[in-house]
């Protein structure tokens, strides 16, 4: 391969492209299909009581698309607010029952995708595909941002599935 030729960001392109639409028709029936609305239950999943501020630390989001996340995602009664006891200006998020019943639904649809794109993957090779975009991540974020705390701090809340 000519590796000159070879377009790195075409590729990561069309798997961000369908996977969205895989996932926007997946949690269609949630009512969180547009957008990334069920990346914000994943680590809630795993620590059922983060702050927003931890939760767009841990996404790697910028905080204006965690509050409209949170906003829709309690909308429509899959988390709610409360108030947190050690910083009176800050939120604790927490998993309603509603989000904790289709926890099952939802790990099993990402559960499908990532066997869908590493159909035909040896144990081997799916992680060094992980190693490989997690060191891009890291290539990418500190090429903007110079600093990447953020990303190895978010490793310290789940998010895998």
């Amino acid at each position: 391969m000519n590796i000159s030729n070879y377009s790195l960001g075409k590729w990561i392109s069309i798997l961000y492209r369908y996977g969205q639409i895989n996932m926007s028709e997946q949690f269609q029936k949630y009512n969180i299909g547009n957008g990334q609305h069920y990346m914000f239950l994943i680590p809630l999943f795993h620590n059922d009581s983060i702050t927003q501020e931890q939760l767009t630390l841990n996404l790697n989001v910028d905080k204006a698309t965690t509050a409209r996340a949170v906003k829709k995602l309690e909308q429509e009664g899959y988390i709610t607010r409360i108030i947190d006891d050690s910083d009176k200006r800050a939120y604790r998020l927490c998993l309603t029952n509603k989000a904790i019943n289709i926890r099952p639904d939802i790990i099993e649809i990402l559960t499908n995708w990532r066997s869908t794109l590493t159909k035909g993957f040896t144990e081997e090779e799916k992680a060094q595909a992980l190693t490989l975009l997690e060191r891009m991540s890291f290539n990418a974020c500190l090429a903007i941002k110079g600093n990447c705390e953020e990303l190895n701090d978010s490793k310290s809340i789940k998010t895998n599935l």
